[in-house]
């Protein structure tokens, strides 16, 4: 069988004769072939060395992103601790205010909070075994973010209580006839003595202030009004104050009275002058103390 072939004419430039080169269609086949595989090759070496680089592009992106994230991991995790630890110095102080308040400490509460991880080390751990550390870390950290606000909500609630508590001991205090109404000397005490008057033994609900009259009194306690009376026969011009539903206090023999029934007074505030009106020797003021509508020794209730 006769083998085909191809001629290929060679045409130069100028003088020169045509060439022809015979080539058989093994050969002609056999190039053919190798320039396409070498084509394909290329094409495909090509792409994969744009791959391999957009690859390590994203590589190097990612361990950037995973630098930041394990940044921001450590960063949060020292806040958590932060934060646990004020909240641990808030439950201390809580404590030492209900020790000095006498208040008993909330039933449930823990003495310390749960404590959280460092961060994770950077190197000697195979990368699968940090990752598995980090998401530990983080739901650890997620974990002891919902028990912190568990604990700052308890919180809130027992410095709500404190606050209740405290503004009521406030309102008692102030409400409470705790100073002077007037500063002179005791000329009589409180309990059984001789009546200057009868020189018979009598029980005095009170006790006698002498100080310089037209001296200023005032409220050893906020309160309210609650009577006046002018020229007793006994007491002269007098001031009933009603403190707390079981406590009122009274003065008596007042030269001049600076308030009216239902005013309300403040611990300081004058509400009349020394006198020696009604029943007296001189110039002085007698003050009682009522509780629950007994007499009690003023005394009592001095700072």
């Amino acid at each position: 069988m006769k083998q085909s072939h191809y001629t290929l004419f060679i045409i130069p430039v100028g003088k020169k004769g045509v060439r022809k080169i015979r080539l058989s269609a093994h050969l002609v086949t056999f190039v053919t072939l190798l320039a396409v595989v070498v084509a394909v090759s290329f094409s495909y070496l090509s792409w994969d060395f744009i791959q391999h680089r957009e690859t390590r592009k994203r590589l190097i992106s990612l361990s950037c992103v995973n630098e930041s994230q394990r940044d921001q991991i450590d960063l949060l995790t020292g806040k958590v601790e932060s934060f646990e630890k004020k909240m641990a110095e808030l439950n201390d102080f809580d404590c030492k205010i209900r020790m000095m308040a006498n208040l008993e400490s909330e039933e449930g509460r823990s003495d310390s909070l749960m404590g959280i991880g460092g961060s994770i080390p950077d190197d000697g751990y195979p990368k699968s075994m940090v990752m598995e550390m980090e998401q530990a870390l983080i739901n650890e950290i997620h974990k002891n973010v919902d028990q912190l606000l568990d604990e700052a909500l308890i919180q809130e609630r027992s410095f709500a209580e404190l606050l209740q508590y405290l503004e009521k001991q406030k309102s008692i205090l102030a409400s409470t006839p705790s100073v002077w109404p007037v500063m002179g000397w005791v000329t009589s005490e409180f309990g059984y003595r001789v009546s200057p008057f009868t020189e018979r033994r009598e029980f005095h609900k009170g006790i006698d202030i002498a100080a310089r009259i037209g001296k200023e009194i005032v409220a050893p306690a906020d309160g309210v009004v609650a009577k006046v009376s002018v020229n007793d026969r006994w007491m002269g011009n007098v001031i009933w104050i009603d403190h707390t539903e079981d406590l009122s206090t009274c003065y008596g023999h007042l030269l001049k009275i600076e308030v009216e029934v239902g005013r309300k007074v403040q611990r300081g505030d004058v509400i009349g002058y020394v006198g020696n009106t009604g029943r007296s020797t001189g110039p002085h003021l007698h003050y009682s103390v009522m509780e629950k509508g007994v007499y009690v020794n003023p005394r009592r209730y001095f700072f």
